[in-house]
C-alpha cells in the first residue's frame, strides 16, 4: 500500500491527472516517490500512444502525432518542456553559475527557450510522423518511460544545485535499489513492445544508447555550469532523450533523404 502511495505521489507531481482521495500526502514520501517516475512514463505513454491510435484512424499520420503530442503536454501541464526551455534560457544566457540559476527560476521565457523549444517540438512531431503507425506507437512506449529512467539518474549519481525549488523533494539521494526499480519500470514495456514485434531490436538499442549519450552530455554540462542538476535539468533530459530516442528509431529504418 506504501508503494502505491509513492507511485500516486509521483503521478501527482509530474501530471496532472486526478488520485484517489485516500492516498494523502506526506511530504517525506517525495524523498521516494522518484522511483516510480518511469512509471509515470508509462501512463503518459498510454495517454500519446491512445490519442495516435483512436485519431490516426481519421486524420494523416502527422495530425495524429499533434494531437498526441497535445494530449501529452496537456497531461503533464507541460511539465518537462518548461524545464527544457528554462534551461535554453539559463544555460544560453547565463555567464555564472549563480546568473544560470537565477534566469532558470525566472517565469519568462527568452529567445533562446522560445526558439529550442520549438525546435524541439517540431523535431519530436516530424519524426512520429514519419514512423509506420504501430512503430510510432512502439516508440512512445519506450521513449517516454526511458527519458523519464534517464531524468531519474541525475537524482541518483548527482547533487542538487539549488537550496529550495520545486524539485528539491525529490532531489535526495536514490539507492542502487530504487533506481533499479525505477530501470524495471522502462524495461518492462520495452520488452513488451519487442514481442508484439513493433520495434527491433537494433532500433530499441540505438535508441537507449542515443538517450544515455544524450543524458550524460546534459549532466556533464550541469555540472560544469552549476555543479549539479536542479528540476529543469531533470525535464531538459527527459526532452532531449525523448527525441533522440525517436532520431534512432527513425534513423534504422533507413529512410535517409540521401540515396547513399
Amino acid at each position: 500500500m506504501h508503494q502505491l502511495r509513492l507511485f500516486f505521489t509521483a503521478l501527482q507531481f509530474f501530471t496532472r491527472l486526478p488520485i484517489p482521495g485516500w492516498v494523502g500526502f506526506d511530504p517525506a514520501w517525495l524523498n521516494q516517490a522518484s522511483r516510480y517516475f518511469p512509471l509515470v512514463g508509462v501512463v503518459v505513454a498510454a495517454i500519446t500512444a491512445g490519442v495516435y491510435a483512436l485519431t490516426a484512424w481519421i486524420f494523416p499520420a502527422p495530425v495524429a502525432v499533434l494531437l498526441s503530442t497535445a494530449a501529452g503536454i496537456y497531461a503533464t501541464g507541460a511539465f518537462h518542456e518548461d524545464g527544457f526551455a528554462d534551461m535554453c534560457d539559463g544555460f544560453g544566457g547565463g555567464m555564472t553559475p549563480e546568473r544560470v540559476l537565477e534566469i532558470m527560476k525566472d517565469s519568462r521565457i527568452g529567445a533562446y527557450g522560445a526558439i529550442g523549444i520549438i525546435c524541439l517540438l517540431a523535431t519530436k512531431c516530424t519524426t512520429l510522423s514519419m514512423l509506420p503507425p504501430l512503430t510510432a506507437i512502439a516508440a512512445l512506449f519506450v521513449a517516454h518511460p526511458l527519458s523519464r529512467l534517464m531524468a531519474t539518474s541525475l537524482i541518483w549519481r548527482l547533487e542538487y544545485a539549488r537550496a529550495e525549488g520545486k524539485a528539491k523533494p525529490l532531489a535526495q539521494k536514490m539507492s542502487g535499489a530504487e533506481f533499479s526499480l525505477a530501470a524495471a519500470s522502462a524495461a518492462i514495456p520495452a520488452f513488451a513492445m519487442i514481442v508484439c514485434g513493433w520495434i527491433t531490436w537494433s532500433a530499441l538499442a540505438a535508441g537507449v544508447a542515443a538517450g544515455a549519450i544524450a543524458t550524460i552530455w546534459l549532466a556533464r554540462k550541469c555540472v560544469r555550469r552549476i555543479a549539479g542538476y536542479t528540476g529543469d535539468c531533470l525535464g531538459a533530459v527527459q526532452q532531449l532523450s525523448e527525441v533522440a530516442f525517436y532520431l534512432c528509431v527513425l534513423a534504422s529504418m533507413r529512410h535517409g533523404a540521401l540515396p547513399w
